[in-house]
């Protein structure tokens, strides 16, 4: 088991930067108390923010035309664990791991919770799997698994949603994400309305295995594999078919699935309207699903979603608590430093809409004005909000720095001697 980073360590490193981060909280706490923001009770909402890291972002992704492995990447699910409570030790707002099965099986899941919870991790959202075709697996999903004209695919492809949600008891999850890449490369290749009548009587038969306390969680895409139609192509179709299984079926959001200049955070507005915003992959794209670090490219995007989800938090919108989570392909960077930046990413869009002046806003949209409703928002955007997640982290036991700790603590090193590249790769994902 590669050695985690030691706490003494962290607070070794920590104890260089406190002066500094006690100068600039205090600074910041002092700006916000202008507009009457109390700083302490941001930073305590920050402090419980959490962002779950998906098992396979972990590991070096990969393009349709090559990989190129990294150094001391884990080779199955419990070297994933060891990166991912590094990753939460260090940020301390990711204690939930999001698993994806076959990928993430074992053969005691018993022992699979008692190490999660040996690391302080906790299981979020169950991932299935039925858009690739396992060894030996007697019907193949070629040509569509939960909508295949074959009954025997789409019967496979049920059983393995009813064996994930068996695993997810096991492990303390709560929900199943469904995602199926099921659609048509070619014009008349498939009935549309024939193809989505099969897909929700499958998801129906998922539906009604779920316990009362679950939720089943739909993602949708644009495009890829299937890029002429899709099953759940757009919002429309994913809350259509939300809305048709019933209660416990909500919409997911992955913000790289959706066609280039959509306005996601008006989605997001109308998910939360009809109770049905399940939760989000968070991730950027310059022209697709790119699986982009989180607020590389869009953090102004970001933050207006957050926005949003702010404003239903602010109200106490009914039927609101979606799940969030990373959901990124890390080809040129180390997973861990990448999903340590994405957490802060997204954790800085939250902390900024928490600081908008609502009241204000509100104001200004009652009167039409445009400029000062959009300079409400720009002002909250442009805040340096950096001293409230570096507190929030400190006051955790985390780092004020995740990354040159990270960096300074040779974990990588480490990781890559006690893990020798097998040239495979065990996130799953190509």
């Amino acid at each position: 088991m590669t050695q985690r980073i030691d706490k003494a360590f962290i607070a070794e490193e920590n104890a260089k930067l406190a002066g500094f981060l006690k100068e600039d909280y205090e600074a910041l706490g002092n700006q916000l108390a202008r507009d009457d923001i109390n700083i302490e009770d941001i930073t305590a909402k920050a402090e419980q923010f959490q962002i779950a890291v998906p098992s396979w972002g972990t590991g070096t992704g990969g393009t349709r035309f090559a990989r190129f492995p990294g150094e001391g990447e884990p080779r199955n699910i419990w070297e994933k664990l060891e990166d991912s409570a590094v990753i939460n030790d260090l940020s301390q707002c990711t204690e939930r791991v999001s698993p994806h099965f076959p990928w993430d099986k074992v053969d005691d899941f018993t022992e699979l919770k008692q190490t999660s919870d040996s690391l302080n991790l906790k299981w979020d959202s169950i991932n299935s799997n039925t858009f690739q075709d396992q060894p030996g697996q007697a019907h193949s999903f070629k040509y569509g698994s939960l909508s295949n004209t074959r009954a025997e695919s789409r019967d496979l492809a049920i059983q393995h949603n009813l064996d994930c949600i068996e695993w997810g008891k096991a492990l303390g999850s709560k929900t199943l994400t469904v995602w199926v890449g099921d659609g048509s490369n070619h014009p008349g290749q498939q009935h549309f309305q024939s193809a989505f009548e099969r897909y929700l009587d499958s998801m129906k038969q998922i539906y009604a295995g779920l316990p009362s306390d679950w939720e089943l969680h739909i993602e949708h895409k644009m495009f890829e594999p299937a890029f002429y139609s899709t099953i759940i192509q757009d919002w429309g179709s994913n809350i259509l078919a939300a809305m048709e299984l019933g209660p416990q079926a909500k919409s997911l959001v992955d913000l790289g699935h959706h066609a280039p200049n959509v306005n996601i955070e008006m989605i997001v507005s109308r998910l939360i309207q009809f109770k049905k915003l399940g939760g989000f992959h968070f991730n950027d794209s310059k022209y697709g699903d790119d699986d982009l670090d989180s607020g590389s490219l869009h953090p102004y995007q970001q933050f207006l979603i957050f926005n949003e989800l702010v404003d239903a938090q602010y109200r106490n919108q009914e039927g609101f608590g979606p799940n969030y989570m990373l959901d990124q392909s890390h080809n040129v960077t180390d997973p861990i430093e990448s999903l340590m930046n994405s957490a802060a990413s997204v954790q800085r869009s939250y902390v900024a809409a928490l600081i908008v002046d609502r009241k204000k806003l509100s104001g200004y949209q009652q009167d039409n004005d445009a400029l000062m409703a959009s300079n409400t928002l720009k002002k909250a955007f442009t805040t340096d909000v950096s001293p409230i997640l570096e507190m929030a982290r400190f006051n955790r036991g985390g780092a004020i720095d995740p990354i040159a700790v990270y960096r300074a603590s040779g974990y990588r090193a480490q990781a890559g001697r006690e893990r020798p590249n097998s040239g495979g790769n065990g996130s799953g994902i190509v």
